[in-house]
C-alpha cells in the first residue's frame, strides 16, 4: 500500500487542477497504444489503429482517454482509499476483460510522461516523485482483484 505525505497529496491535487483531462487522457492512452502494441488487442473494437498517426487522431482513443483520466481525477478524492475506489474497475479489467495487470503500470507511466511535457519545468523530480506514488497505487488498486 502506498502512503501519501501531506506534501504528495498537496503535489497532486495541485497539478491535476491544471491539467486538460480531454487533452491529457487521449495523449496518455494513445502513448500507451503506439509505445506498447501489444496493449492494442483491449481496443479492437476502436478502428484503425495501424499507425501512431491513426491512433493517435483516433477519436475513441481520444474518448477513452479522457474516461481513464476522469476516474483517475475522481480517485483523487479518496486518495487513502484507492483499493476501494477502484474496486469495481479492478474487477472488471480481471474477470471480464483479462487486462494483464501490467498494463495499469505501463499507463501510469505514461501519465506522468504527459504531465511532464505539458508541464516542463513545473514538473519538478519532487512533483515526479509524489505522482510516481500516485500512478503505483492506482496500478496496485487496479491490480488487487487478481489472484
Amino acid at each position: 500500500m502506498v502512503h501519501f505525505t501531506a506534501e504528495d497529496k498537496a503535489a497532486i491535487t495541485s497539478m491535476w487542477r491544471k491539467v486538460n483531462v480531454e487533452e491529457a487522457g487521449g495523449e496518455t492512452l494513445g502513448r500507451l497504444l503506439v509505445v506498447y502494441p501489444w496493449t492494442q488487442r483491449f481496443f479492437d473494437n476502436f478502428g484503425n489503429l495501424s499507425s501512431a498517426s491513426a491512433i493517435m487522431g483516433n477519436p475513441k482513443v481520444k474518448a477513452h482517454g479522457k474516461r481513464v483520466l476522469t476516474s483517475l481525477g475522481e480517485a483523487l478524492r479518496n486518495i487513502d482509499d484507492l483499493k476501494s475506489v477502484f474496486s469495481q474497475l479492478s474487477e472488471l479489467h480481471c474477470e471480464r476483460l483479462h487486462v494483464d495487470p501490467e498494463n495499469f503500470r505501463l499507463l501510469g507511466n505514461m501519465l506522468v510522461i504527459i504531465l511532464a511535457k505539458h508541464f516542463g519545468k513545473e514538473f519538478t523530480p519532487q512533483m515526479q516523485a509524489s505522482w510516481q506514488k500516485m500512478v503505483a497505487g492506482v496500478a496496485s488498486a487496479l491490480a488487487h482483484k487478481y489472484h
